[in-house]
């Protein structure tokens, strides 16, 4: 999928000899409203972007792209295409989200959402609306995700996101191009199309997590270090983090697709079991490299376990090596007088009692050695 292809070339998760060991943090929510605000404030984050707006209106034979517009242009605009898609970027300006909820009707709840970002991915359907919130992933070393909320219609489609830059590239050139049906298309098809691009859009990183899980696995074997110990507890996390984004969208996806939603027809239902597909397909990755990375653990320990038992083995034989050279080297050590006795050590007068010595314990030892070869404790397998 062009999608996809787009989505791969986000930056690859870093090697682990240029990655710096950190300490991951679980989301937290992030409540803007006061405690015992009225239901519906909508309550702007000092931190968020200032809002801007950009259309696209099209149909069968045209498509008009307006950038950077405010709220008096989207009035004139709407109506003369049969759908128009506005997308916000942004969530720094409360006028302009005001402004979108009075031209197009839309609920102060789902308004408090928007801007309330870190929401559960979940459908809601109102009157005028359906209210659609997605998690959007953003390119980066580690899992980091961005709320896509949307508003569908009978004839338009807005989409809020907090930051420039999405997974939608793909999508535009198709309205610009008149590239497949989505042009013939109503706005469901259209949200159908964004949220396709949402999920395709996983698959790079998921699939990264794939090849450094694999690259954790030599590392556990061949060089197992405390360091090794961290990233696979930081893979861990983030694919976690991952998993539960996933399950999220799954959910979502499943209940566009199987519930009478407003604004959706069967037909784009059909084609949302693809999108519920992928999503699954995704979480099934993600297990596996969870469960994979899981037991990477066992491996690290089994590793280390093997080595310790190694080096001990050396050591053992080489104890045990020396507990007859010991023994030899004891006995001749006595240094009992030999005048007083003929059975007082008479080798200490032999000319070639030290040569004997030492090649009595050099044949001693390498028929230790011999044994431990012949017995398969050494130099076998």
């Amino acid at each position: 999928r062009s999608v996809r292809a787009e989505a791969a070339k986000a930056p690859a998760i870093r090697p682990m000899a240029e990655r710096s060991p950190r300490r991951v943090r679980l989301p937290r929510s992030k409540r803007r409203s006061r405690p015992g605000a009225s239901p519906g404030t909508i309550a702007v984050h000092e931190d968020a972007l200032p809002s801007r707006i950009d259309v696209i209106a099209f149909g069968a034979d045209a498509v008009d792209t307006h950038d950077d517009i405010g709220l008096e242009e989207i009035e004139e605009l709407r109506g003369k295409r049969p759908v128009i898609w506005i997308n916000v970027t942004g969530l720094g300006s409360e006028d302009v989200i005001r402004g979108l909820g009075t031209l197009f009707g839309l609920h102060d709840l789902a308004l408090e959402d928007v801007v309330n970002i870190h929401q559960r991915a979940k459908v809601e359907d109102y009157d005028q609306t359906v209210f659609i919130v997605a998690t959007m992933p953003i390119p980066g070393p580690h899992p980091k995700n961005e709320q896509l909320s949307m508003f569908l219609g009978a004839d338009f489609l807005i989409t809020f996101q907090q930051t420039a830059g999405d997974c939608f590239e793909a999508v535009r050139e198709r309205l610009r191009n008149g590239r497949g049906r989505i042009r013939g298309e109503g706005p469901d098809y259209l949200a159908y199309a964004l949220i396709d691009a949402t999920i395709d859009a996983y698959f790079a990183p998921v699939e990264k997590y794939g090849e450094l899980v694999e690259e954790l696995e030599l590392m556990a074997v061949e060089t197992p270090t405390r360091e090794v110990v961290g990233r696979i507890h930081e893979a861990r996390r983030d694919l976690f983090l991952l998993r539960k984004t996933m399950w999220g969208l799954r959910e979502m996806v499943a209940a566009l697709s199987r519930d009478s939603v407003s604004f959706f027809s069967d037909r784009t239902r059909l084609y949302l079991r693809d999108c519920h597909d992928h999503a699954i397909q995704l979480l099934d990755m993600i297990e596996t490299y969870r469960d994979f990375a899981t037991n990477l653990f066992e491996l690290y320990l089994s590793t280390i376990s093997n080595r310790m038992n190694e080096i001990m083995k050396v050591l053992t034989i080489i104890a045990t090596i020396f507990i007859p050279l010991s023994f030899i080297t004891g006995v001749y050590g006595m240094n009992f007088n030999t005048q007083i006795s003929r059975w007082n050590m008479p080798e200490l007068n032999w000319a070639f009692g030290y040569p004997f010595a030492l090649g009595l314990m050099a044949a001693v030892a390498i028929a230790m050695l011999f044994m431990f070869w012949k017995r398969k404790w050494i130099g076998r397998g």
